[in-house]
């Protein structure tokens, strides 16, 4: 009896190195739609989901800005990803939203608004199902991808947050957009 209380150590559960590993191997993203294509955005930098509202246009700004709300006192940039990614605007429908999330280097994070058409669902997609970002063949500027996820019989492009939406990058935009 001693010999087998040995093996497990005193408030360990079995198999927590197992358990551990799977959760570890799946990643949850939360997937939505812009025109009738599916993107995925890690879970762990999104905030909150809010419905569009009124918006401060904010003059010289590049066309992807579509401007400012006030959440809860803090004033949010809302970037709509159509425009980013070089394409027409998006129109406002019913399901059109703004995902609230966190970009940035740690300790230097700063809240963006993302305008998109419509949002899906979370999604669990395993490491061992995302593949590499294409060479070619995409719509979206290749190093805005972290890789292809593959969800049932579809691929879904996940974003890089850090770099499709870098304010750095961002800022030099705006600033070649007013001829600084």
């Amino acid at each position: 009896m001693s010999h087998h209380q040995a093996l497990i150590a005193p408030g360990q559960t079995p198999n927590p190195a197992g358990a551990q590993m799977a959760k570890d191997e799946s990643q949850q993203y939360l997937s939505f739609s812009l025109g009738d294509e599916i993107f995925a955005i890690d879970i762990r930098n999104v905030r909150e989901i809010i419905q569009h509202g009124a918006m401060t246009v904010v003059p010289l700004m590049p066309e992807f800005v579509r401007g400012i709300i006030n959440l809860r006192g803090a004033v949010v940039p809302v970037i709509d990803l159509q425009s980013r990614f070089g394409r027409v605007k998006t129109e406002f429908g019913k399901k059109t939203c703004v995902i609230i999330f966190d970009v940035g280097p740690d300790g230097d994070k700063v809240e963006l608004g993302l305008l998109v058409d419509a949002v899906s669902e979370v999604i669990d997609i395993a490491a061992s199902a995302i593949e590499p970002p294409p060479q070619f063949g995409t719509t979206v500027q290749r190093d805005f991808i972290r890789g292809l996820g593959k969800v049932g019989s579809e691929f879904i492009v996940i974003l890089e947050p850090e770099r499709a939406l870098n304010i750095d990058d961002m800022v030099a935009l705006a600033e070649q957009h007013q001829g600084v």
